[in-house]
């Protein structure tokens, strides 16, 4: 049975920048705001309560967040606080960075949050993908773009980094050379480059381009939640992880909890695996 939902967005009343949807456990969070899509506190609340809900609700199976124009994003909007957590403004000039650092917590929480769910999260970026974009991108499993996209971490042409992921988490992905490419150099890279370099897993038309990054999803609703979220989690451990001894034993510990699970028990049985009778009608 198919469903549909809208959820008010979070935030409050005032100009809305994300709307946040529903359908067959398939969370959606869509980025407009005219022109450059920034990031506001509003959009950052709305990413923050649809992670909340994928956390929470085991009928959602993953989120797909996107944008509507020429920019999924184009980073955060300085010209508001980044952050939740601002300081006092007659003591803020006594320690100005302490202050910053706690006010951008609420985005590095966040995207720490994105990789802590056990479900898929996917990137959908239809145009291009800047500063804060990418910083959110990197955070999540599956990267998705249009031809047109391109991908940048320019923070370095205002005399600073991308301090919530966008240099570490990117070059973890893309490696030191095109890290350095990036955040270094300032560089922008093409949809094209983005797929070679392993920023993005693949692009899609424009003219379908959400039809297809939903097919993917759907595809993903097929496979068992506990060996999918336990595969989230265990990628990431591998790539932390550099002693391949502890991680085949992590591997073998991991299989083993799965093995007795019901949903193997039941697929397992259903194909006939392990001597198991094949149930019949």
């Amino acid at each position: 049975m198919t469903a549909t939902s809208d959820h008010q967005p979070a935030g409050g009343a005032g100009e809305q920048h994300a709307r946040l949807t529903e359908h067959d456990g398939i969370l959606t969070v869509t980025i407009d705001r005219p022109k450059l899509n920034l990031i506001s506190a509003q959009v950052t609340s709305t990413l923050w309560h649809a992670a909340n809900l994928l956390s929470d609700r085991d009928d959602l199976r993953c989120l797909v967040i996107t944008g509507v124009g020429r920019y999924f994003t184009a980073g955060v909007d300085l010209s508001e606080p980044v952050g939740n957590r601002q300081g006092n403004p007659e003591t803020e000039h006594l320690h100005p960075g302490w202050n910053m650092r706690r006010n951008y917590r609420s985005h590095h929480a966040l995207y720490d949050e994105f990789e802590a769910i056990e479900k898929p999260i996917i990137i959908a970026a239809q145009g291009s993908c800047l500063g804060g974009g990418v910083e959110m991108a990197v955070s999540c499993d599956f990267r998705f773009c249009t031809p047109q996209a391109e991908f940048a971490v320019p923070e370095i042409h205002i005399g600073v980094l991308a301090g919530s992921g966008g240099t570490s988490r990117l070059t973890r992905i893309v490696g030191p050379a095109w890290g350095k490419w990036m955040a270094m150099a300032g560089r922008k890279v093409t949809a094209e480059q983005a797929l070679r370099i392993g920023l993005v897993h693949d692009i899609f038309p424009a003219e379908t381009f959400l039809e297809d990054v939903y097919a993917f999803c759907r595809e993903l609703t097929t496979i068992p939640a506990e060996a999918l979220g336990v595969a989230k989690l265990a990628v990431d451990m591998y790539a932390d992880i550099s002693d391949r001894t502890a991680q085949r034993h992590l591997d073998r510990l991991l299989v083993t909890n799965l093995l007795n699970t019901p949903e193997f028990k039941e697929r397992s049985a259903r194909l006939g695996f392990g001597g198991a009778k094949k149930p019949k009608g």
